[in-house]
């Protein structure tokens, strides 16, 4: 260890953080990076993600360095796609050692996605410390397949622990964005043009999208629109933004503002009464930490239906209204309508969110992950 002015200073913590696919496992892993450095500013934090995903823009974006895995899911289905896994997986793991090999953490953490995998088996492998950040009451393949090499899982629902090692668990929450702090709602409504006389209602897909919200949205947007006199935020997706916009006349609608993903998360919160969406954990939990009151339609498409039990608790809190995938379209406007012009109901909303909210997930999970690290270091 170098000597420095007669004193002994220890290296610093190398944490390395594979997350990908969606903004549910991203998300939180950019804010268990930023409560790390917060904590340990001199720490070095590598992430590991897939160049053809979202990862690959928003943790730079972020302020950190990412590397890349090439990796891909297993299709149920008989596919050609399954063809080039185990070539896919065979470099992958030679890939993990390569970057294991050269940054040398102290601890991996894997928030989930297929990324996650190959390097937490590696690092379990080379017995480097894993930790598991699981944001779902029913947990992802990944970190299913990753439990037992992990010292460490942090989750959000005591649900999980039906499927994940019981001894290992500490329930945090999950962690949000520290970006998330709230503007005033005047600043909002100017980054979006709107008027403070107006009720705005906020509809959001996930990173990806919701075919489901959007058919939804695309059948109701007049009645919202010129109707109920909203001003609207919607967010689509990337990859129904270019139909949508051919399909829906924006001249016809001037409060509406349809865009394919919303960069400026504050202003669009702050400007918002009321929002529409997915049930994913990492929305629920931002929808928690800002008090946010919400119409929650969980997708029918995901593992063990973990979005319904997510909305449900938040349902069961009085935090939010529960509306099936199925009857999104043709009961979409009865439920909005129902709250977005009453006061008294989305403060009663907002409020219970917010107690359902823990808000220092990531310094907590940051805390430990440090912990673990410099017991390597000593």
């Amino acid at each position: 260890m170098p000597e420095t002015g007669g004193m002994y200073s220890m290296p610093s913590p190398r944490i390395l953080i594979a997350a990908g696919g969606t903004g549910g496992h991203v998300y939180p892993a950019i804010a268990i990076a930023d409560a790390i450095k917060a904590e340990q500013t001199e720490s070095e934090v590598l992430f590991v993600g897939t160049k053809n995903h979202m990862e690959w823009k928003a943790v730079p974006k972020a302020g950190y360095e990412i590397v890349n895995v090439w990796i891909s899911g297993f299709h149920r289905r008989l596919t050609a796609k399954n063809l080039m896994f185990p070539i896919k997986l065979v470099t992958a793991l030679t890939q993990s050692f390569s970057i294991i090999g050269k940054f040398k953490p102290n601890v991996v953490v894997s928030c989930g996605g297929y990324v996650a995998g190959p390097v937490g088996w590696v690092a379990g492998k080379r017995n480097i410390p894993v930790v598991i950040q699981e944001q779902n009451s029913f947990p992802g393949v990944t970190n299913r397949l990753l439990a037992k090499f992990a010292k460490k899982i942090f989750t959000a629902f005591k649900e999980a622990e039906k499927y994940l090692p019981n001894s290992k668990i500490q329930i945090t929450g999950n962690p949000t964005r520290s970006t998330l702090a709230l503007v005033e709602k005047e600043v909002g409504l100017k980054a979006f043009g709107f008027e403070g006389s107006k009720p705005v209602l906020l509809v959001m897909g996930g990173s990806g999208g919701a075919l489901s919200i959007n058919e939804a949205m695309k059948a109701n947007i007049e009645k919202l629109h010129n109707e109920l006199g909203l001003q609207v935020i919607w967010q689509c997706g990337s990859k129904y933004h270019d139909a949508l916009k051919k399909e829906i006349d924006q001249e016809a609608y001037s409060n509406l503002r349809l865009t394919a993903f919303i960069d400026s998360m504050p202003e669009a919160y702050a400007a918002a009464d009321l929002v529409v969406s997915r049930a994913g954990a990492s929305s629920c939990s931002e929808f928690m930490t800002i008090g946010m009151p919400s119409v929650l339609i969980p997708s029918p498409h995901v593992a063990g239906d973990h979005q319904t039990q997510n909305a449900q608790a938040m349902v069961d809190a009085g935090a939010s209204k529960l509306l099936k995938d199925a009857e999104a379209k043709t009961s979409l406007i009865a439920v909005v309508k129902e709250l977005i012009n009453s006061k008294q109901k989305l403060n009663a909303m907002g409020e219970a969110a917010t107690k359902l909210a823990k808000p220092d997930a990531a310094k907590t999970i940051a805390q430990e992950i440090l912990k673990i690290a410099e017991s390597r270091l000593n």
